[in-house]
């Protein structure tokens, strides 16, 4: 194994030496000539991808052999993610396998995905796990990450494809979109419950609705400044409220209007509606 020459984005590179064939590619990532190192491949390469906030670390093995071909890190940013693209297309034979496509690497793994690029997504137990029995060391290093995923994909047929199109994304998308507004709606009752409790005596018992606080607040004569601003904010909480109780509704309607589309049969579980199945759906 002879190392090559640093190149702009790569901290790190490893190069396993093997003579031309005909037929071979000799494009460089770079677009310049390529030195007597640098050897284009023909065979099926998987890539595996370590992610990270900051950077990405990845390892390009041969399919057949398990052997390491190369090894390089690129910042995550739309700079390094252009470089990584292009350092990939020496392969023309790839697929890719991120770690936790779900997480750090869910940007990435859609991009490539929605690039029609082959993608897998490696639970970070599984990668652990290899990384453990290949090298016997369970600290976490980059470069060993990445090439401990690329040789669990390798070894999996049955890891799950990244589809960013799939069902399960936009079921994703919707349920967490409505945890928001339900947590936003949240808090808005308990501010209203605390302006309420300086308006009424004894405050509000029981379940607020928008309903019943709009009764309430029609029948509040504040005597004083602080009660006035105290009702009028309450009214702008009771607004917001309101407009938060639509916005669930409609996505409520899109959710199971996207559940039926999907054709699961999770709603003819007794106790399983529609909101929990789309969530059961976008994190299985």
């Amino acid at each position: 194994m002879r190392p090559a020459g640093t190149q702009r984005g790569v901290t790190q590179k490893e190069v396993w030496n093997q003579k031309p064939e005909v037929g071979m590619s000799f494009a460089r990532a770079d677009g310049e000539t390529p030195t007597e190192t640098e050897v284009p491949v023909l065979m099926k390469v998987l890539i595996g991808v370590d992610p990270h906030k900051a950077s990405l670390a990845v390892a390009a093995i041969d399919e057949a052999t398990g052997e390491l071909l190369e090894r390089a890190s690129f910042p995550q940013d739309r700079a390094g993610l252009r470089s990584l693209e292009r350092w990939a297309k020496r392969f023309s034979e790839r697929r890719w396998a991120v770690e936790n496509a779900g997480g750090l690497g869910r940007y990435l793994a859609g991009r490539l995905a929605a690039a029609d690029e082959s993608v897998v997504d490696v639970p970070p137990k599984l990668s652990a796990r290899v990384r453990v029995l290949s090298s016997g060391n369970a600290r976490k290093n980059d470069g060993l990450d990445a090439l401990a995923t690329a040789l669990a994909a390798s070894r999996n047929g049955r890891l799950a494809a990244v589809d960013p199109e799939a069902t399960s994304e936009v079921l994703r998308l919707l349920s967490e979109r409505r945890e928001d507004l339900v947590a936003e709606h949240t808090r808005a009752l308990n501010r209203l419950h605390a302006l309420l409790r300086d308006l009424l005596p004894g405050g509000v018992a029981g379940k607020l609705s928008a309903d019943r606080a709009a009764r309430l607040l029609r029948g509040i004569r504040p005597q004083s400044s602080s009660s006035r601003i105290r009702r009028r904010l309450a009214s702008e909480v009771l607004r917001d409220i309101r407009t938060l109780d639509r916005k669930i509704a409609e996505l409520n309607g899109r959710i199971e209007a996207e559940v039926e589309a999907s054709g699961s049969t999770l709603p003819e579980i007794f106790g399983v509606g529609p909101i929990l199945a789309a969530k059961i759906i976008g994190t299985g």
